[in-house]
């Protein structure tokens, strides 16, 4: 196995895919990176982190047509597009990439490493009642409500996935390795991971 290791982590809402970034990252002792992207890319941006939030992996407007990375001019906080934010982001990953070792989650981390040698790109899935029920433990909505939001969810996540990277989200020709948590649980996801990685 090379020293660095790189995963990215995409994942359908409530299927345990952080839980599984989470797991690799204390088997790994290696950084996982989720919200915390956005926290560094506010600092170092000086873009209110809220505006990050407000926007990650949510859907492009029909109007923005800019695809591709341009982070040489500020935008002002009152003209932020979510191209911009996009790239801030991408930026980001990118730099922590090729610090060291790091596991990715969502963000279309899979697409904007792809260039780096031995990325293993996993996608995360699970049946809907499972979904709903690892959900219901921090939501407080009924399951109908729950298992409406997810189908949002994903929709949002899919258009953000398929938008920036030209790929299908949650499509197997997307990812190297697509495990279900359902079947397999998350401590045996985290395994086959590891075991994955002595193969790149």
């Amino acid at each position: 196995m090379d020293n660095k290791i790189l995963i990215t982590v995409g994942r359908q809402i409530g299927a345990g895919g952080l839980d599984t970034a989470r797991a690799l990252s204390k088997k790994l002792d290696i950084p996982v990176y989720d919200k915390e992207l956005l926290t560094i890319a506010s600092l170092e941006s000086g873009i209110n982190q809220e505006f990050f939030e407000h926007k990650d992996e949510k859907p492009v407007s029909s109007s923005s047509f800019a695809r591709f990375f341009d982070t040489q001019n500020y935008v002002p906080e009152t003209a932020i597009s979510q191209d911009k934010l996009f790239s801030t982001q991408s930026e980001v990953i990118l730099k922590a990439a090729q610090s060291g070792s790091g596991i990715f989650v969502g963000r279309c981390a899979d697409y904007i490493i792809r260039d780096f040698p031995k990325v293993l790109r996993v996608f995360i899935t699970a049946d809907m009642p499972d979904r709903v029920a690892r959900l219901s433990k921090s939501w407080t909505m009924s399951e109908d409500d729950i298992r409406k939001m997810i189908e949002r969810e994903d929709k949002k996540r899919a258009a953000y996935y398929n938008y920036y990277t030209f790929k299908k989200w949650g499509d197997s020709s997307s990812y190297d390795l697509c495990l279900n948590s359902s079947k397999f649980g998350i401590d045996n996801c985290v395994d086959t991971i590891i075991n994955m990685l002595n193969n790149l």
